[in-house]
């Protein structure tokens, strides 16, 4: 069975946007993007509510751009090339490479998603990863903590009715202060 990750730049405070809504402060440098190109290679899908994916069609033509560096031109390869999948009740259709628009039940979907072979599934928004947080649907938890606190805005994770036990397996620190924490969910 295929995992489901949730992995965002968050602040300290455990924000993933800021009470004005900017997330600039989270914008990797070239070696968090490297790791960040690096994870998004080894993925099978991409799960985003609209607003990420909003956000995220910027990918779709940065490779063509030529003032991207060449991170951002490997992550615009790898974004276009990974299967997407946009779970919205507002859009008629998305466009972008790999990209499909679902208006069924996430937890329906992902779970069926989650049943097929193939690499695993990360999920990007905050309202969306909410969603199946709640419905104990994500097993890894890979947030970036970034040195900042910015006071309020869209949490990293939802308030819950039940603790969430999670295992530490992995650290990085990386030379622009951020910090990768990568936590497995344990069930049973």
């Amino acid at each position: 069975m295929r995992k489901l990750i949730y992995s965002m730049g968050v602040s300290l405070d455990g924000y993933i946007a800021g009470p004005d809504g900017r997330f600039d402060w989270a914008a990797p440098d070239e070696e968090l993007h490297r790791f960040h190109n690096q994870q998004a290679s080894e993925l099978g899908g991409q799960l985003y509510g609209r607003r990420l994916y909003e956000i995220m069609r910027f990918w779709q033509t940065r490779e063509d751009d030529p003032s991207a560096h060449g991170v951002e031109r490997e992550f615009s390869r790898i974004w276009k090339a990974t299967p997407k999948v946009v779970f919205s009740t507002t859009l008629d259709a998305v466009e972008g490479s790999n990209t499909r628009l679902a208006h069924a039940d996430p937890s329906d979907e992902v779970a069926r998603l989650k049943a097929e072979p193939g690499k695993d599934l990360a999920v990007g928004g905050a309202g969306l990863a909410a969603t199946l947080i709640g419905l104990d649907l994500v097993d890894e938890y890979r947030p970036f903590v970034n040195p900042v606190v910015v006071g309020g805005g869209t949490p990293f994770l939802p308030p819950l009715d039940v603790p969430l036990d999670l295992e530490l397996v992995d650290t990085r620190t990386f030379a622009s202060r951020v910090v990768y924490l990568r936590y497995l969910r344990v069930r049973g």
